[in-house]
């Protein structure tokens, strides 16, 4: 490791695998063993380096190999991840360049109800029409 890499840092790896999974701290420290608490797992979870044998328990709680705690670089999950965004790279044979996709349900959601209310509207003035008609013809 050369001196301007930063180490990678166990404990936040170890807390941010806990969080993906669900697990609480006071969880994770009662699957530890009756030495540990909620407190103690906070404090693991703030050191850089953590050994081997408490990485290993952990790890297999949270039934992840302890290479991926140790090894997780937050840095490059996020550059790797970020290439995705980038439009001048092609990413397989279903995105071209320049190829962007949306996928917000909240916004499909909101489509939906703007469909609904259009539907509803078209509803109410054929009833309304309706009600004329049958006005009408007494």
């Amino acid at each position: 490791m050369s001196t301007t890499e930063k180490p990678i840092h166990h404990g936040r790896n170890v807390k941010r695998f806990r969080e993906l999974l669900g697990f609480k701290q006071e969880a994770l420290a009662m699957e530890l063993g009756d030495d540990w608490s909620q407190k103690r797992v906070s404090l693991l979870e703030s050191r850089e380096i953590i050994e081997d044998d408490i990485l290993a328990q952990v790890a297999a709680i949270l039934k992840v190999p302890v290479e991926a705690i140790k090894n997780f670089d937050e840095q490059a999950a996020v550059t790797y991840f970020n290439t995705f965004n980038d439009t001048s790279v092609n990413h397989g044979p279903f995105m071209g360049n320049n190829s962007i996709f949306n996928l917000n349900p909240i916004e499909k959601w909101l489509e939906v109800i703007e469909e609904n209310k259009k539907l509803y509207e078209r509803l109410l003035a054929s009833e309304q029409e309706k009600v004329e008609i049958l006005r009408n013809a007494k």
